[in-house]
């Protein structure tokens, strides 16, 4: 069964003026479909960072999201599996307005963190978990790479203050 590329989707849904949530599963199980929303709902476009939220979403000071596996330093082989923990919070899908939830957003590679008052991009650096998984399976070349996790609002937005893990190191073999 032939499925149309992310891209050729983002190209259609924009010239109906949708606009296809940046989310991505790489857990390997079967995707979820894509969620649409009006452009003007959110201000998000895939990748872009330049429109500041005028909101952010408020989080629990005790809110803390860490990298369960790999642990820092660890000498793994590709594909990584890595797992992700929350607590103080609820993991809901991207879209879900509820208080105290958000979703995963992994930062793999990062130098500079993305800007905190817009909706983070969807690169292969900033991958996001919309459908509220909470592990995945990561294709990583030999070498070493970082990897931290960073807490996303129902509209991708981080909260205030941000939940974010602590930036783990891990050798790829």
């Amino acid at each position: 069964m032939h499925t149309p590329s992310k891209f050729s989707l983002i190209g259609v849904l924009f010239t109906t003026g949708i606009l296809l949530q940046g989310c991505s599963d790489n857990s390997g199980s079967e995707e979820e479909e894509p969620t649409a929303q009006s452009q003007e709902d959110t201000g998000e476009r895939e990748g872009a960072t330049e429109t500041p939220s005028t909101e952010r979403t408020s989080a629990p000071a005790s809110a803390d999201v860490t990298i369960l596996t790999p642990k820092d330093g660890a000498t793994v082989s590709s594909p990584v599996t890595v797992e992700f923990d929350l607590e103080g919070m609820d993991v809901a899908k991207a879209g879900t307005d509820e208080a105290n939830t958000g979703h995963h957003h992994l930062l793999v590679d990062l130098d500079k963190l993305p800007p905190m008052d817009a909706p983070l991009p969807s690169t292969d650096q900033v991958i996001h978990f919309g459908g509220g998984q909470t592990s995945t399976e990561l294709e990583l070349e030999p070498g070493e790479h970082t990897l931290q996790l960073l807490l996303g609002d129902y509209k991708h937005v981080p909260h205030q203050p941000p939940v974010m893990s602590e930036k783990i190191t891990i050798t790829v073999e």
